[in-house]
């Protein structure tokens, strides 16, 4: 136990040094009095995320059969077995925009009914990522991230004759603001952390031969607050140090390992190219993000709808999308299953080191509501039948996981972001074609 007796550090503490800022986790000493006593009193942080699965489901793979909270995990939700208290499980949710590859995504967050009709109109609705950080992000640096692990295209058709606007992002400022996903490790930890370089080759390389990282910056105000707090403190402000500067050297070597000539603009480029290593390097960005409280909203689209990416390295070669149009053959069907539970493996990595993070009298994914799955269910038919959706996290005390509900009246997925938004104390009477709230709370669908 730490018992702090002396002055509380700030909540928002910051270290400057040379263009760099960096936030600092919640420690016990942030707490005026008895680090125990205020941390029980401290209303914990609530945190959303969306966590976007492209070209929908093996659906045979997916499909639980019990209800309630005795339900057998199909092969695709396996992986997910050490979360199953923190899961709740909703099946039966309609999408409200059913246009190929552009609705799914389109639709996700928005519960829109239909977007543009043509590669140039680009049309949609705020989303509820968005809802959410004009309110929670008035308490935060950043008001929202939005990233991906594909660069965003803006331009031409890539679906149904539909803007490829659609297929490459899921969250919407406005009817007319379709937000970028960003893609680009280093973009995100100088969105975080700041930072004045350049994609310029000679800026790039000066960049390279001084070797300054953000803690090489802030190094002497860091060691202030070392003595300024308590052993247990001194343990934690170590170790997110350490997380820091583990993933600054994992985007140098990134960058190190590309020597191809870059466009100029304002952050120089450092995504891996291998996919495991891209996506855990954007996954411990987000932990930093929420960890220093610096944004409370995060939307991640694991791959833009219509992905090809292969997956050769679990026995997939065949590109990921065309396999999803299957056309119901077991086989491949079966095979995209492999995609399917090989990326709820990789998200229940993610999920363990939320839990392993400490926050406040709990952790990381005991504050957070984690909104996973994906805009359609058979690809096949871009089916929006009976999507495939979880919820997980604690959600603040505010969500009981451990159950599966299925519904039996159809009720659009927009009547799930309703009520999500009240699990943030933000109400709101409809999101694009809801008709009500669904009932989450209760031992079991309607």
């Amino acid at each position: 136990m730490s018992i702090i007796t002396g002055r509380a550090l700030p909540r928002r503490t910051v270290l400057r040094g040379l263009g760099t800022t960096l936030a600092l986790p919640l420690l016990d000493s942030m707490f005026p009095a008895l680090s125990v006593v205020g941390r029980a009193a401290a209303n914990p942080v609530h945190r959303f995320q969306t966590f976007y699965m492209p070209n929908g489901m093996a659906m045979p793979y997916w499909d639980v059969k019990d209800e309630g909270s005795n339900f057998e995990l199909s092969p695709i939700l396996e992986p997910l077995a050490p979360f199953r208290n923190q899961m709740l499980m909703l099946s039966g949710l309609y999408a409200t925009w059913v246009i190929a590859h552009a609705g799914a995504a389109g639709s996700f967050l928005t519960g829109i009914t239909r977007g543009g009709r043509n590669e140039t109109e680009i049309l949609a609705d705020v989303s509820v990522d968005q809802l959410l950080a004009r309110e929670l992000g008035k308490q935060t640096q950043l008001a929202s991230l939005e990233l991906s692990l594909d660069a965003t295209q803006n331009a031409g058709a890539c679906t149904a004759n539909l803007s490829c606007v659609y297929t490459h992002t899921i969250s919407w400022r406005g009817p007319k603001q379709p937000l970028p996903m960003e893609y680009n490790p280093r973009a995100v930890f100088e969105r975080l952390f700041g930072d004045s370089g350049s994609t310029a080759r000679a800026a790039r390389d000066a960049r390279m031969q001084q070797r300054k990282s953000i803690l090489d910056a802030v190094t002497e105000r860091l060691a202030d607050v070392r003595r300024e707090v308590g052993q247990q403190d001194q343990l934690k402000v170590d170790e997110y140090a350490e997380s820091v500067r583990d993933v600054e050297r994992r985007i140098q070597m990134a960058e190190a390992q590309s020597d191809l000539e870059l466009p100029i603009m304002d952050q120089p480029q450092g995504a891996p190219q291998v996919f495991e290593d891209h996506l855990a390097l954007m996954l411990d960005l987000q932990i930093l993000a929420f960890r220093t409280d610096l944004t409370r909203v995060i939307t991640f689209m694991l791959s833009k709808e219509q992905s090809a990416r292969p997956y050769p390295q679990i026995g997939v070669p065949e590109a990921h999308h065309p396999l999803s149009h299957h056309n119901n053959d077991p086989e491949k069907v079966e095979k995209l299953s492999k995609i399917n539970r090989y990326h709820t493996g990789l998200f229940a990595k993610y999920l363990e080191k939320l839990r392993a993070t400490p926050d406040g009298d709990g952790s990381l994914l005991d504050h957070m509501t984690i909104l996973f799955g994906a805009g359609i269910s058979n690809s096949t038919s871009h089916s929006g039948a009976n999507l495939p959706v979880l919820l997980l996290g604690g959600g603040a005390g505010r969500l009981k996981g451990g159950r599966h509900l299925r519904y039996s009246d159809r009720p659009w997925m927009a009547n799930l972001l309703v009520t999500l938004m009240d699990k943030f104390d933000l109400r709101v009477d409809k999101i694009g074609r809801s008709t009500g709230r669904l009932p989450i709370d209760t031992l079991s669908g309607v």
